[in-house]
């Protein structure tokens, strides 16, 4: 058998290089606001010399007091909230205001986390109130349900809601209602191309609807989609969308570091 000769290893040489070029990854669309100066997103750019734009594809619009209204929902009726988020918060205080409905000292407030117990000092003296946090997911919020069962608990929510969350609700052998004070909506990406970029990552179902509707005639071909959670995964593939990398896992509990991880394999 004869060696290969030099034109056919040139020529090999440079398919491979051509290969390995279309592979590599030089820009990226970040489904999300701009991050800090300190954002992990700013450094991978950096060092992997990698353009990396970020654009929320989905934006929270508040309802106003008369829908509602006409979820029956009357705010002096409660004497517990619970807290999922910062926007829950910013849009409960808002209605309050509308409806000129001052939120009294004994109020009880469960919050999901530390963080966002803190981000309740955004609108009342935190100092003397009556609150209480988990440590990150809804199902710990299960004893402090327990520890204070006889409130009259309100659930400000978005039009999205976790089944888990209800479950726990149902389970906890409290009194809840649901108001939903705003909303998840799909923004406006008309004036962007996606096909510029080699990845799109996406953090939630919504984001992945965002694109189909801003993009219906929107074909993946090489484009590398990265997802956040398992409902978004479930949405990127009902979606008929190939996903190239998931996060969390146990070895990446971050998307940047996920990301930061798939492209250096990538570009090997």
């Amino acid at each position: 058998m004869h060696p290969p000769n030099r034109a056919f290893i040139v020529a090999l040489e440079i398919v491979i290089f051509l290969i390995k070029s279309m592979m590599r990854i030089k820009s990226i669309l970040v489904s999300q606001p701009a991050p800090s100066e300190s954002s992990p997103y700013l450094d991978i750019a950096k060092k992997e010399k990698i353009k990396i734009d970020f654009r929320p594809f989905i934006h929270v619009e508040g309802v106003d007091n008369k829908e509602l209204r006409t979820q029956k929902i009357d705010l002096t009726q409660y004497t517990g909230i619970i807290f999922t988020s910062k926007n829950a918060i910013d849009h409960y205080f808002r209605l309050a205001e509308e409806l000129r409905f001052a939120v009294p000292d004994t109020m009880r407030y469960i919050c999901q986390s530390e963080a966002i117990a803190n981000y309740l000092q955004k609108h009342i003296v935190y100092r003397k109130r009556k609150i209480s946090f988990g440590e990150k997911n809804f199902s710990d919020l299960a004893p402090l349900f327990k520890k204070f069962p006889t409130e009259k608990y309100l659930l400000p929510s978005s039009d999205v809601l976790s089944p888990d969350i209800v479950k726990t609700l149902d389970t906890a052998n409290i009194e809840w209602t649901r108001a939903i004070m705003y909303r998840t909506v799909c923004s406006d990406l008309t004036d962007i191309n996606v096909k510029d970029y080699d990845m799109l990552i996406f953090f939630s179902p919504q984001g992945i609807k965002s694109l189909q509707q801003n993009f219906p005639d929107f074909k993946q071909d090489e484009t590398k989609i990265a997802v956040f959670g398992n409902t978004t995964l479930a949405a990127a593939e009902e979606a008929g969308l190939r996903v190239d990398l998931m996060a969390p896992t146990k070895e990446t509990p971050s998307m940047t570091m996920a990301l930061e991880k798939y492209i250096k394999t990538l570009h090997k």
